[in-house]
């Protein structure tokens, strides 16, 4: 089960009659407080699942003390086959080439619209995709940077490509210390640009295969000095991509990482 919010203890309980593992896959923060009570049927079903696997440390102590049978801990994934950089970069079109790109929702409360304002005011040549930017306080100021609605598929993956360096900005609400992001764009052959967190440190070398960055002073400052430096910008980019793979956290390699984490336990 992917998420699982729709789905409350009766509907599991049906399932369990295929007589197979029940799993629950989540990358959300079902047992945190930003999205009210959206999960309030999943909750209620957790100790019903054989395996719920989630992406935190602190979602893994709550779902079992919420009575969950067994927890299991993993990394977000890219996908093999959806995050493909191309082969030939010169193929991205033109209208996803960018030098520093956000690509990203605005969300009430996140205050992502003031920390891209503040790069915009520091000079840096930004660009933002994703939706709901037109409801920030700032869009005045911001609208400049804005390039378009949500991505996905290819385009997706042009836009990282495509640019010489990719923000990830984290969802503070979610608890977030690294997110899909954090592996999509160096697999897709970006350059990852984002906040220093433990998880972050622990996935990547900092100035090697990754940059971070503590506030959005220091992050202007990073991409200043990487839009000067051509090989510099380069090495890190191409050493996040060897690293990424390295660490084996496709979605086969978790699917793959889960089932066997079952069929042990």
């Amino acid at each position: 089960m992917d998420s699982g919010e729709f789905f409350g203890p009766t509907a599991i309980a049906g399932l369990k009659g295929l007589a197979c593992p029940i799993l629950l896959y989540n990358v959300d923060d079902p047992t945190g407080h930003r999205d009210g009570r959206r999960f309030d049927s999943l909750l209620k079903a957790l100790p019903l699942y054989d395996l719920v696997v989630v992406v935190r440390k602190e979602t893994e102590a709550e779902c079992l003390s919420l009575g969950a049978k067994q927890v299991m801990r993993v990394i977000r994934s890219y996908d093999e086959v959806a995050h493909q950089p191309f082969l030939n970069p010169t193929h991205i079109p033109t209208e996803f080439r960018s030098e520093v790109i956000f690509i990203g929702t605005w969300m009430r409360y996140e205050k992502r619209d003031e920390f891209l304002l503040h790069l915009l005011e520091q000079g840096l040549p930004l660009s933002i995709w994703g939706s709901r930017w037109k409801k920030s306080p700032h869009w005045a100021k911001l609208q400049i940077a804005y390039r378009g609605g949500s991505l996905s598929g290819r385009d997706y993956v042009a836009a990282i490509q495509g640019s010489k360096i990719c923000l990830g900005l984290l969802s503070k609400g979610n608890r977030d210390l690294h997110t899909q992001r954090s592996l999509e764009v160096p697999f897709a052959a970006g350059l990852l640009c984002a906040e220093r967190t433990t998880e972050h440190l622990e996935m990547y070398q900092e100035g090697k295969e990754a940059v971070f960055w503590a506030d959005a002073k220091e992050c202007a400052s990073i991409c200043h000095r990487l839009l000067l430096n051509d090989s510099l910008r380069e090495n890190i980019r191409v050493a996040g991509q060897k690293r990424v793979l390295a660490l084996q956290v496709g979605n086969e390699n978790i699917c793959r990482k889960i089932l066997t984490h079952l069929r042990i336990g």
